[in-house]
Formats: C-alpha cells, sequence, structure tokens
C-alpha cells in the first residue's frame, strides 16, 4: 500500500463504537469490488466541519456518512473498507480512537484494551467526488421509495446493455414516473407527489436507487439534486451520488398494447398463492402454464425429474379458451408489485405480451410469453 501523503498533519478522532460502526456499515456498500484499482476497495476518512466524514466510491456511485466525535486535525486517508468496518464492529469499548499522522502509513485503533495498525492508501490517489453544494429540492420519501421498489425488479442486469440496467426517472406535472426494463418484461409506475418535482429526467443505475431506498427507509423526505452527469441525494446524515447513464430508454408508452382480447379481474392474493405454489415446480426455465376456460384458470407446471404441479382458481372469464406461458419468477414479481386487493391481467394471445395491471393506483407490468410446444 502506498505512504499517505495527503496534505495536513494529522487525524484525530474520538467517537462511539456504534456510530462509527453504523457508518462504516454504510458506506462500505459502495466499495468496489473489482481489484483493478486498489484504492477504491479502501474508505476516505477526513474532518470535516467538525465532524469525521467517510466516503466510498466504485466510481459509479458513492456514499458518504457523516458522525459527530472529539475530532482535530486536518489529515485525510484511505483505509481498508471491509477490514476497518469488520474491526469496529468487534472492538470491546463503547468508544474508538482513530489516529492518523502525516507521513507514516498506519491508522492507528484503540478500544479500551484492544490497539491496532492498518496499512492505508494515499488519500491524493482516492477519486474526486462530486460536491454536495447543489441546490437541493425535498421529496416525499415514501413515495420515491414505494416508486423504487415496484420498478427496480425489472431492470435487467446484464452490463453489455448498460441502458437497460437503469432506472428511467422523470418528474412530470406533480407526478414522479419511473420505468424499467430488461427486455423480457416492462414495469411503470406513476406516483403522484404533494409538491412539485425537480426539472429531472434521467436514467439512474438501478442499484443506486436500491441503495437510496436502504438509506432512506423510515424517512419522511429526500432531498435530491443534480451536479452535471450525477445526481445526488440526501437522507438524514447519508449522501448518494450516481452517474447518471447515457443512452435513449425504450419508449415505454409504445410497447404498451392499447386494445386485449381478454381482460380478467381477480383477487391478488389468490392468484399470487397459486403461482408461488405451481413456481415451485417450474425449474431449468420452465415455463408456468396459465390456461384460461369459462369460470376458471388452471396454473400448471412440469420439470422432468423434480415434478408437477396443477392448480384451478374461480375468475370471471368468458370466451374463447387461451393457453400462455410465463416466467414463473417473472409473474411472481408482477402480482407481488400490484398494491391493493385486486388484479387485472390483460391478453391478446399465447405469442404477444400480457400486462398486469392494478386498478388502484397507476401501475404496468409488461411481461413476454413464453412459447409453448403444441
Amino acid at each position: 500500500m502506498n505512504t499517505d501523503t495527503a496534505s495536513g498533519t494529522a487525524l484525530h478522532v474520538t467517537c462511539a463504537r456504534d456510530d462509527l460502526a453504523g457508518a462504516l456499515a454504510v458506506v462500505a456498500r459502495a466499495l468496489s469490488s473489482r481489484g483493478a484499482v486498489q484504492v477504491l476497495s479502501g474508505i476516505l476518512l477526513q474532518v470535516e466541519e467538525g465532524r469525521l466524514t467517510l466516503a466510498a466510491t466504485d466510481m459509479e456511485i458513492s456514499l458518504r456518512v457523516s458522525i459527530f466525535g472529539d475530532v482535530s486535525g486536518d489529515a485525510a486517508t484511505v483505509v481498508p473498507g471491509r477490514l476497518l468496518a469488520d474491526l469496529v464492529r468487534l472492538l470491546p469499548d463503547d468508544s474508538v480512537t482513530l489516529a492518523h499522522e502525516e507521513g507514516e502509513g498506519v491508522l492507528s485503533v484503540v478500544s479500551g484494551s484492544h490497539s491496532s495498525r492498518l496499512s492505508v492508501f494515499s488519500a491524493e490517489d482516492f477519486p474526486r467526488l462530486p460536491p454536495l453544494d447543489v441546490s437541493l429540492q425535498r421529496i416525499s420519501a415514501p413515495a420515491l421509495l414505494e416508486t423504487i421498489e415496484k420498478v427496480a425488479r425489472a431492470a435487467s442486469r446484464d452490463e453489455s446493455r448498460p441502458v437497460l440496467t437503469g432506472i428511467l426517472v422523470r418528474f412530470e406535472s406533480g407526478r414522479l414516473i419511473m420505468a424499467a426494463t430488461d427486455s423480457y418484461r416492462l414495469a411503470v409506475k406513476e406516483t403522484d407527489l404533494d409538491t412539485p418535482g425537480p426539472d429531472l429526467d434521467a436514467i439512474i443505475p438501478a442499484r443506486a436507487l436500491q441503495e437510496l431506498a436502504r438509506l432512506a427507509s423510515g424517512a419522511d423526505a429526500v432531498e435530491l439534486g443534480v451536479h452535471e452527469n450525477y445526481v445526488i441525494f440526501s437522507a438524514g446524515d447519508a449522501w448518494l451520488t450516481s452517474r447518471r447513464i447515457d443512452g435513449q430508454f425504450p419508449n415505454y408508452k409504445q410497447l404498451l398494447p392499447e386494445t386485449f382480447e381478454a381482460e380478467i379481474t381477480t383477487p391478488r392474493v389468490a392468484l399470487l398463492d397459486v403461482v408461488r405454489r405451481a413456481g415451485l415446480m417450474a425449474q431449468r426455465n420452465a415455463p408456468l402454464r396459465l390456461r384460461f376456460a369459462d369460470g376458471e384458470l388452471n396454473v400448471s407446471a412440469q420439470t422432468q425429474d423434480v415434478g408437477e404441479a396443477n392448480e384451478s382458481l374461480a375468475i370471471d372469464f368468458s370466451g374463447e379458451e387461451l393457453e400462455i406461458g410465463f416466467n414463473p419468477d417473472f409473474l411472481r414479481d408482477g402480482l407481488e408489485a400490484v398494491a391493493g386487493d385486486t388484479v387485472q391481467l390483460k391478453l391478446i394471445n399465447r405469442l404477444r405480451p400480457g400486462l398486469i395491471v392494478s386498478p388502484e393506483e397507476s401501475f404496468w407490468y409488461l411481461i413476454m410469453p413464453i412459447r409453448l410446444p403444441d
């Protein structure tokens, strides 16, 4: 590791062990898991405005938290993140003292009868993070988090198509609109806001918004700002910054069919329970079969050398029999995301996408079918 050459004379902090452990647990979620740039596995420690600030980044998102304590000095250093987080959590005393002297290349950790010295990285090698002194706009945390939770599951994890790993976030006419797709399904949620939202129309990594949901859990509000190609969120004492994803998000409005051959409204929980049970037998990419007939929905699945399941549910359906196959996990995700007691299924034919709609909210979940053998 490099000897720390950051400007300043020293860093000296005495604080509550639990406060430090909590802050480390938060920022450690932004540590890079790739070993190519070693400093990205570290957490930056520095004294700012009488508080200890901790920061970590993987170059896509960054997390910063400040805690109170007896602080002095103006040096900064970067400490192996997971090692420090694990150590602080196990320290024997309620308080901990961190000390770093310029040029020594180590951080001293003392708590009760325990003392240790950790090699550090140079703070000069740590990436420059986006500034936090930007104009911020306050938005409802429950509204934001509920919207994230409903659409994030549809975002892709395939890094070869970066745009699809993000969530389209748009504020429009007093509403928050989010959309995500992995090309096999599409989730769209529109949420009314009490106050007008900021001027933002961006693709934000789904991972960043999921981290924000963890940070802001239980909070009343989140503050949001924009700096160049970054979106900045503040929740309590924590700050999250994220790069915007460049590219063109698919036109989700054009992807939603306008007409359907069959529309079924049914109790959500009963259908979800049937899908969960039958889905246990749909393994190795086996489809979940849904057969709609007069007054009945039959759900079945079969996987060779695993087993099979078959269950029927009474529904309000009349017309020509229709059978369609879906990925069981995708179908379950869509039903779980719907709020309220009822759900609508809108279908065209066995080869066209199906739409899950919530009658009680502005939520749409489009899912591609799996071709069933004749």
